[in-house]
């Protein structure tokens, strides 16, 4: 859907032409820009800036782990979404100003809540038998 509005019939007013024609190229730009452009990485996700390189199954699981490390996550002091990653395994929140030690991509990993009820289940164990 290219459309160029350069009209000939208005030679004298050379100014309004280059308006028009000024105009069409911008509506061309915005129309490959919005509608072009949205679904550049529609598939891909954040790993198309990769593009062909380094295989799918690795940019799959690159994907995934990307995702996670840019997300936010509930804080557990303040209850708020906004716990974000500063550096690796270092998570901080933005509203309370807490910062936390967890995973390298994550905020919990699955060996952290293992051991977390794992601890939480010999507690109750010590307490019922004192």
């Amino acid at each position: 859907r290219l459309t160029f509005y350069y009209t000939t019939t208005i030679v004298h007013q050379h100014r309004f032409t280059t308006f028009i024609f000024i105009v069409g190229f911008v509506e061309v730009l915005l129309f490959y820009l919005f509608k072009m452009g949205k679904n550049r990485t529609r598939k891909v996700g954040i790993t198309g800036k990769y593009g062909t390189r380094y295989g799918a199954t690795l940019r799959k699981l690159l994907r995934k782990v990307e995702v996670s490390q840019h997300a936010t996550y509930r804080c557990t002091f303040c209850g708020k979404d906004s716990v974000k990653r500063t550096n690796t395994g270092i998570w901080s929140c933005k509203s309370c100003k807490k910062v936390v030690a967890g995973g390298a991509y994550s905020l919990s990993t699955a060996s952290a809540v293992t051991v977390r009820s794992t601890i939480a289940r010999l507690r109750k164990i010590q307490s019922e038998s004192a």
